[in-house]
């Protein structure tokens, strides 16, 4: 398109959402679920998942830029990006199931097949999810636009986010019947059929409309220069690593924290101001919903620190779709920049209070969680909006446009900040002393606190040193989208 205006249908922005609630079941999953999945349902030892995670989302992430470039070289009556999100879809649910599945083999057999879904499905989340993000910048080339279908790209995430935090640990243990391993199983079946579907409908819906200049030629060694010598870029990276280590750390360490470290009874006390504790009271149709899905807890309370668990990130996902909602309208006041500081100001500090909780505290827990989406909700689209603001920066310094090779270096640095936070939230708990499935000593409990509070908040703090130099304001960022639109103008003429 030539002009720098571009609305697009709800119709399109829905489903291009639809892709993330999909990516989401995957990404939210290997945060909160995974590290634990495999030390207490599969029986691999902490030292071992993480070393798997490091050594195979670091691997994984070196596919994204080859990703990234054969994306950007694609050429088909669908587009660049589109096609890699339809050939994926269908694999990357199957792929996704088998995660979960524990076959009765011996411990070095179930390392293996561990070793061997694991990177299978890590890779096809590369080329599912860099296409898919790049999409994104090429679906309009209006920033005010891109801002809100990254609205509503992640009010799908946090739907997605919002389910697969609710749901899994209660249909675990109501499906499995006291057997983990079936019940991730069948949980994690539903979800990779979801998966797939929800790809396809992203297919189904989107466009790709801003192209780069034809007379550009394909080259790689280009391409690389580019995306290396640009500053905001080279910014970005690291915040996007930081960020994404600070999640995973804080994601993992949250779930041995209601596990292990707060009074089961006092949760079960503040569930029961919900209506989900116990199965004492009228049947009625909305709690017949609730014990099918395992959110009520048991009359043993067995399952107490699962549904509390999962009624904590219900609760922070609710607030941050508040959050997103807001996104677009403060960005356009104060810059995309502005924002993500005090947002991301404002999560540090609620990350960092959470060390000082008392094992009895459980409404302290819930009132920061709710800070903490305050601050983050916010800054969920901005990321990715940042992104696609960079690669316009880079057209606009070099006349070359290489969305999906920009978007690729990025998720490589989410996949870095991925494989960094698993190995040391696993070598954590082991440092000090963690033992499954069993009563924890105090220094073991120390090692769980510093995970859910005090080393991610470290990781945001640096986050905040990257925001600092980022260059790309509110007033730059007219200037680019209206220079670029006039170049647009002049190719299309020609």
């Amino acid at each position: 398109m030539a002009d720098s205006v571009q609305k697009l249908a709800v119709r399109e922005k829905l489903g291009y959402a639809c892709g993330d609630i999909a990516t989401n079941f995957f990404f939210q999953s290997m945060i909160l679920y995974q590290t634990r999945f495999y030390t207490d349902t599969v029986g691999l030892s902490a030292v071992a998942v993480g070393s798997m995670f490091l050594v195979l989302r670091l691997a994984d992430a070196i596919f994204d830029p080859v990703i990234g470039a054969l994306s950007d070289r694609t050429q088909s009556r669908w587009g660049k990006f589109r096609p890699w999100i339809l050939g994926t879809a269908l694999p990357f649910g199957l792929i996704f199931w088998l995660v979960y599945v524990s076959p009765d083999f011996g411990p070095q057999a179930k390392l293996v097949y561990a070793y061997l879904t694991y990177s299978l499905v890590m890779i096809l989340y590369s080329a599912n999810n860099t296409p898919y993000s790049a999409l994104m910048g090429v679906m309009t080339p209006d920033v005010s636009e891109r801002n809100n279908v990254a609205r509503y790209r992640f009010v799908g995430a946090l739907i997605g986010q919002f389910l697969i935090q609710a749901l899994p640990l209660p249909l675990v243990a109501k499906l499995g019947g006291g057997n983990p391993a079936r019940g991730w199983a069948l949980t994690m079946g539903i979800f990779g059929a979801l998966i797939v579907l929800l790809n396809l409908i992203t297919f189904a819906t989107t466009r790709e409309r801003v192209q780069p200049d034809p007379r550009q030629k394909s080259d790689l060694r280009s391409d690389l220069r580019n995306v290396f010598t640009c500053g905001p870029w080279i910014v970005m990276f690291v915040l996007t690593l930081l960020i994404f280590t600070m999640l995973v750390i804080r994601g993992s360490s949250s779930n041995y924290f209601f596990a292990y470290y707060l009074d089961q009874q006092q949760i079960r006390d503040f569930l029961s101001g919900f209506g989900l504790a116990g199965t004492a009271g009228p049947v009625t149709g909305w709690r017949t919903v609730l014990d099918s899905l395992g959110l009520l807890v048991n009359p043993d309370g067995s399952n107490a620190s699962a549904v509390g668990l999962s009624l904590f990130f219900v609760i922070g996902s609710l607030v941050q779709i508040v959050g997103i909602l807001f996104s677009k309208p403060l960005a356009d006041r104060f810059g995309n920049k502005a924002v993500f500081i005090a947002g991301m100001f404002a999560t540090m500090v609620a990350t960092f209070l959470v060390f000082f909780v008392d094992p009895t505290q459980i409404r302290l827990m819930f009132a920061l969680s709710i800070l903490w989406a305050i601050g983050w909700g916010p800054t969920v689209p901005l990321l990715w909006v940042m992104i696609a603001d960079v690669a316009d920066y880079s057209e606009w310094k070099t006349s070359r446009r290489a969305t999906g090779f920009m978007f690729a270096g990025i998720l490589f640095a989410l996949k870095a900040g991925l494989s960094l936070g698993g190995a040391l939230s696993a070598w954590v708990i082991d440092a000090f002393g963690y033992v499954p499935n069993a009563v924890q000593t105090e220094r073991a409990l120390l090692g769980i606190r510093l995970g859910a509070s005090v080393y991610p908040a470290i990781a945001m703090a640096l986050g905040l040193v990257c925001l600092v130099c980022y260059p790309i304001g509110k007033k730059l960022n007219v200037q680019i989208q209206e220079q670029l639109a006039e170049r647009r103008r002049k190719f299309a003429t020609a």
